[in-house]
Formats: structure tokens, sequence, C-alpha cells
């Protein structure tokens, strides 16, 4: 019977040894790593034993005590049964499911099958619910629970209203994993105004780009010009830059193990003056893999948002107004005031549905809109 714990090192997770102290009790946090210790306070404990010749593996949560009274009780129950004495388990005596011990098994299933973003996102949302919840078991949670935890969010930690409906919908879904169902009413959901799209006057873009030095110029308009995200940006490399064809991909980079939003990849045709801006640009010796918007020492470059906020006061405008996903909505918007349909522009943006392209449709409409009012009453 081993006592392990399963932690993540280097973007893996593994089962570990956990680490003993001399009068035979589990030393919270602690494993062994090549028969060292090593102190890693996330993960939870698991029970690793043979049975009639099988190998078994059981989660008993993440308190190091509950983990060690677990294979206490668990070496007990073979033990007895190896002289034919039949001992109830714990189990069957209380067929109720802790909640942190269900959150910690979902949120386990989600870091293996989501990105690293999602889970973090999960994982403050699930956090948030055992705040406001002074419930220890899955059956114990009510509806009144549901609306405790909605207004925990907007009362005690200052949350947007768009931020406590979208942790409202991953606490229901995490309940659905559990086949918790039905307990919220209609009209008990978290609702929040959908904000009008925010793009970037062209005005605003000349002297924006005027306050550039020249590295800074290429990123962000590869940023309006590609309509890319963030992470895309960042984890671009030369190889996706089609320079005879004016056109960039987005693909999956297998150094990093990143993927596009949605597992979607896309092409994307970009305008001549950015292929030849990044001509330019581009050293005769670069790798094909090489970021093409990096650190000086090649790694990935997380500081794209204060670049962007430092340039606009450089501009003498408010840094407050500039942020990354306005230059997408402005490439979104710009292409549909010239032309563009929707479901090109779809393939492009490299939204899952039409529904996401059809927001900047309201922003593309503004100067039209405006010309026929000004028309109507002069």
């Amino acid at each position: 019977m081993n006592l392990t714990k399963r932690i993540r090192i280097d973007g893996k997770h593994i089962f570990a040894p956990v680490v003993m102290t001399s009068n035979g009790r589990v030393k919270p946090d602690y494993v062994l790593i090549e028969g060292k210790p090593e102190k890693h306070p996330s993960g939870r404990y698991y029970l690793d034993w043979t049975e009639q010749g099988v190998r078994r593996r059981k989660s008993v949560g993440t308190d190091a005590a509950f983990a060690l009274a677990a294979k206490l009780r668990k070496s007990s129950e073979i033990a007895a049964a190896g002289h034919g004495v039949l001992i109830v388990p714990q189990a069957d005596l209380d067929k109720r499911r802790r909640i942190d011990t269900a959150m910690s098994d979902y949120l386990d299933e989600v870091a293996m099958g989501k990105k690293k973003k999602t889970h973090q996102a999960y994982s403050v949302a699930l956090a948030y619910f055992q705040e406001s919840c002074n419930k220890t078991y899955l059956e114990e949670i009510e509806r009144l629970d549901l609306l405790k935890y909605s207004a925990f969010l907007r009362d005690q930690k200052s949350q947007s209203p768009r931020s406590v409906a979208n942790k409202w919908t991953t606490l229901l879904v995490f309940l659905k994993a559990q086949k918790i169902t039905g307990l919220a009413r209609k009209g008990d959901a978290p609702v929040f105004v959908e904000q009008d799209v925010e793009i970037y006057e062209k005005e605003d873009l000349d002297r924006f780009f005027k306050a550039c030095d020249s590295a800074e110029l290429l990123l962000f308009q590869f940023f309006l010009m590609s309509g890319f995200r963030e992470q895309e940006v960042m984890h671009c490399t030369w190889s996706q830059i089609n320079l005879q064809h004016n056109t960039v991909s987005m693909k999956w980079n297998a150094e990093y193990s990143w993927s596009p939003k949605a597992y979607r990849e896309r092409e994307v045709p970009v305008p001549t003056k950015l292929i030849e801006a990044l001509t330019a640009a581009k050293s005769a010796k670069v790798s094909p893999r090489a970021l093409v918007f990096s650190t000086e020492s090649g790694k990935r470059k997380f500081d794209c948002l204060d670049v962007c906020k430092r340039v606009a006061k450089r501009a003498g405008m408010d840094p407050a107004d500039w942020f990354l996903h306005k230059f997408r909505a402005t490439f979104c918007t710009m292409h549909l005031q010239n032309g563009v349909d929707l479901s090109t522009l779809q393939k492009w943006a490299g939204h899952r549905d039409l529904a996401s392209t059809t927001r900047y449709l309201k922003a593309a409409r503004h100067d039209s809109v405006r010309a026929k009012v000004d028309a109507t009453f002069s």
C-alpha cells in the first residue's frame, strides 16, 4: 500500500511518494523527487495498491492527515480480507461526496483536457464557491447556496456582472458533471449588460503609431492587421508568415504545447505593407521556428499590454483606453466597413459561431447610420 501525491512538474502530472515524519505521520505538502524531499502545496493524495493482481489507484483528498487515515483504513481492510474477515468500507457507510474532493478531482480532469488559462479560471470560480458555502458534502448543496454565491461574488469579491455570470456558469457546469441539476430556477442566473464593441478611430491609431519606435510599430500593426489575439501573437513563428502569398496562419505551436482558442487553425490575408515590414524585420539567419515577436533572448513576449499602454501615454493619450483586444475589434469592424462578408470574416477571426462576428456590425454601421440620420434632418 503506497501513498502518493499527484503533482505538476514542467507541465506534466506525476505521482510522487509522500514524505513521512519520524513519528509515522505524513509531512504536509512534501514529496520525494529523485529521492529528495520537495515542497509541492498543490495536488492531491492517492492510494496505490494491487488487488487480485490488478493495480488500483484511489484519490483520498488534499489533506495529509485525512490521506494517511485513508491509507491505514484501506490497509486494515486488505489485511482483514486476507484473514477472511469482511470490513465494510467507509465509503459504503457514508455515500455522501465531499465538495473539496469532488472539486479537486474535477479540476484535475480540466487540467488534462483544457488550456492553462481555462483551468485557472475554473479553479478561481470553484474556490470562491467553497469560500461562500459552509457545506461539506455535495448532497447538501441547495438553491440558496447558489444565490448566496452570486451575492458573495458581487458584494464580497466586487466582481463585475459579467464575471459573476461567468463564474455562476462554471459552478453549474461543475455540478452537472457531478449529476446535480435542477437547483436553479428561471430568473436565478446573474444577468449583465452586453457592452458595445469598442474600436480605435483612425485618428487615434495614427497618433498612436506615430509615437511607436520601429519594433513597437511592427508589433501593433500586426495586432491590427492580422486580428490575432494576444496569445496568438505571442506564439506566432516565422513559419506561419507566408511572404509570397501575403498571409499569416495561426497554428499549433509544438514547442510551447500551445493551441489556438477553440483549437481552430486558420489563415488570414494581410496587407502588403505589413508583409513588407515583416520582410524588412526578418533576419536572413532566423529559424522558421523562431517567434516573430520575442524578448531579446528569444523567449515569449509577455509584456505586450504594458508596451501598449506606455506608447499611449507617450502619445499623450489615456492608457486606460488602450488594450490589446481593441485592435482585434477594430480589425473586424474595418473589414465589415469595407465590404467583407460575415462568413469570410468569421473564418479570418477564428470565431466558433457567426453570432460572435455579428457583434461588430453595430460598430461597422456607425458612420453610415450617422450619415443617414444627418440626411433625414438636413
